[in-house]
C-alpha cells in the first residue's frame, strides 16, 4: 500500500504536468520522490519499533510520548508550503496536497517515534542542504557584497534597515510573543514528557537552543543575499521579489535564481524537511490532546487504549484535512505558522503561566480567559485570512489596502487574558464558598478540588514518570 501511494504521487505529478503543459523540473521531482521515500520508509520502521514498546507499555503511551524512553539524541534533533510550486514548477494546491498526505500517513504510521525519527533525517537534510547553498548565492555574479549592502544602498535599500519610532511598539510586542509565545508549545512538551528521565530532559531543551541559533545562520545569509541581488540581472526579472509581495517565498526564489540546479535541488529538500517537521509534530499534539485530554478525560472516562489510538488517528487525518485546507485560503504558511504562534502567546501562555505562579486558579476562569482572549485577538483582524479589523487600536493605519495594527496587541491581549483568568477564578470562588451560588452548580468540582489535600508529585530520576 505505501509502495502504491508513491507510484501515485508521481503519476499525479506527470499527468498534471502534461495536461497543463508546464516546464516540469525534473531533476527537483527526483530528488523529491527520494525524499519523500525516505521519510515514508523511516516512518514504517518507526511503525514497527512502536509495535514492539506496545508489548512493554500501554498503546496510547507509546503513541503520544514513544513510551517515555525517548533517546536523548533523537530527543535533540526533535526538539530544535508552497516550495514546491517555485522550484519544482508545479502549481501551489498540487504540492500542499502532496506534503499534507505525506505527513498524515507517516505519522499514522507510527505516532511520536515516526515523527521524531523522521525529524532526525529531516534535521540533517536542513542543516547540510542550506549551508551547502549558502557560499553558492553569496558568490552569484549578480550579487553584491553584503558586508557592503548591509549599510548602504546599492540594488535595493541596505538589508539591515533602521528601527522607526512609530514601530517601536510593533517591534516590542515582536519580541515578547516570540520569546514567551514559543514556551507553552504542546509541540515541545511532548519531546520533553517523552525523555526518560528529568536530565534528559533538561539537557534536550538547552542544547536544542543553541542548535536554533546555529540554524538560523544560513537563513540570514541567505535573506541578506535576496537584498544585496540585481535580479534584473536573472532570469526572475524586475521588479524584486519584495516588490511582488513574494518576500515569503525568498529562499526558494534565492535557491532557483542564484544557485545552480543541483544545489537549488538540495535546498528544496532543506524546505521540504522544515514543512514536513513542523507539520507532523503538530499533527501528532493536537491529536493527542483530543484523544487524551479530551475524550478520555471529559468524554469517555472509561476508554480502552485502542479507542483512544483510534481517536487519535481519526483525528490526525480530520486536522490534517483541516489544516491543507487553511493552506489553500491563505496565500502564505509562513503568515498562517506566525498566526499560530500569537494564539499560543495569547491564550496559552496566560494559562501556564497561572498553573505555574499563581495559586487557585480553576477550570471557569481558564474557560473565561480562553474565550475572551480569542474573541480580543479575532476583532485585531489577521491580514493572512483577510479578517478585517473590528478593533481599530492606537496607530492603527491603512497601507496598500491592508490595516496595519502599531500598537501592541498581542501582548495587550494576553494580558487581558491573564486578567480575565485570575479575575473570574477568585470571583467563582468566592462566590461558591459564601454560598451566593448553589454548590450543585459547580459542575467542574472547583470547590471540592481546592478543600481536598492534594499530594505533590514525586520525579523518579531513573523513568522520568510522575507518581502521586
Amino acid at each position: 500500500m505505501r509502495c502504491f501511494t508513491v507510484v501515485l504521487v508521481i503519476r499525479i505529478i506527470l499527468q498534471y504536468s502534461l495536461l497543463q503543459k508546464m516546464a516540469l523540473n525534473i531533476p527537483g521531482l527526483v530528488a523529491t520522490i527520494v525524499f519523500y521515500v525516505i521519510m515514508l520508509a523511516t516512518g514504517i520502521w518507526a511503525a514497527w519499533k512502536t509495535k514492539k514498546k506496545e508489548k512493554n507499555a500501554k498503546q496510547s503511551e507509546v503513541a503520544m510520548v514513544g513510551g517515555r524512553n525517548m533517546n536523548i539524541f533523537v530527543g535533540l534533533f526533535t526538539t530544535a508550503g508552497a516550495t514546491m510550486s517555485v522550484i519544482l514548477d508545479i502549481r501551489g494546491y498540487l504540492a500542499i496536497i502532496i506534503s499534507a498526505c505525506t505527513v498524515i500517513l507517516y505519522t499514522l504510521l507510527g505516532g511520536l517515534y515516526s515523527v521524531a525519527y523522521t525529524d532526525v533525517i529531516q534535521l540533517v537534510f536542513m542543516m547540510v542542504s542550506l549551508w551547502i547553498c549558502v557560499p553558492f548565492a553569496l558568490l552569484n555574479s549578480a550579487t553584491e557584497s553584503i558586508y557592503y549592502t548591509a549599510v548602504n544602498e546599492f540594488y535595493q535599500v541596505p538589508w539591515i534597515g533602521k528601527l522607526e519610532t512609530n514601530y517601536l511598539g510593533r517591534w516590542l510586542d515582536e519580541l515578547l510573543y516570540v520569546a514567551l509565545g514559543s514556551i507553552p508549545w504542546q509541540i515541545y512538551f511532548q519531546r520533553v514528557l517523552a525523555a526518560s528521565s528529568s536530565r534528559q530532559a533538561r539537557l534536550t531543551s538547552y542544547f536544542a537552543g543553541f542548535g536554533c541559533v546555529f540554524m538560523v545562520i544560513p537563513s540570514v545569509l541567505i535573506g541578506a543575499v535576496a537584498a544585496s541581488t540585481d535580479w534584473n540581472q536573472t532570469s526572475y526579472g524586475l521588479p524584486t521579489p519584495n516588490e511582488r509581495g513574494e518576500s515569503s517565498m525568498i529562499l526558494p526564489i534565492v535557491l532557483q535564481y542564484l544557485c545552480p540546479t543541483y544545489v537549488s535541488v538540495a535546498g528544496l529538500g532543506a524546505i521540504a524537511a522544515a514543512v514536513m517537521s513542523s507539520a507532523d509534530s503538530a499533527l501528532l499534539s493536537a491529536s493527542s490532546m483530543l484523544a487524551h485530554n479530551i475524550y478520555r478525560k471529559i468524554l469517555r472516562k472509561k476508554a480502552t487504549e485502542k479507542e483512544v489510538v483510534c481517536i487519535m488517528r481519526v483525528s490526525m487525518v480530520a486536522f490534517g484535512a483541516a489544516a491543507g485546507g487553511l493552506a489553500f485560503y491563505s496565500h502564505s504558511i509562513y503568515d498562517l505558522w506566525f498566526l499560530s504562534g500569537e494564539l499560543v502567546y495569547a491564550l496559552l501562555f496566560p494559562q501556564l503561566f497561572c498553573v505555574l505562579f499563581i495559586p487557585n486558579t480553576n477550570t471557569y476562569g481558564s474557560a473565561a480567559g480562553f474565550l475572551f482572549g480569542f474573541l480580543l485577538r479575532l476583532l485585531a483582524g489577521e491580514p493572512s485570512l483577510k479578517i478585517p479589523p473590528v478593533i481599530h487600536y492606537p496607530g492603527c493605519s491603512l497601507v496598500d489596502g491592508v490595516y496595519i495594527q502599531l500598537f501592541p496587541f498581542k501582548t495587550f491581549t494576553m494580558l487581558l487574558t491573564l486578567g480575565t483568568i485570575v479575575a473570574v477564578s477568585y470571583l467563582v470562588a468566592f462566590l461558591f464558598k459564601r454560598n451566593i451560588l448553589p454548590h450543585g452548580w459547580d459542575v467542574c468540582s472547583v470547590i471540592k478540588e481546592s478543600e481536598a489535600s492534594v499530594p505533590l508529585p514525586e520525579i523518579d530520576e531513573q523513568v522520568g514518570l510522575q507518581k502521586i
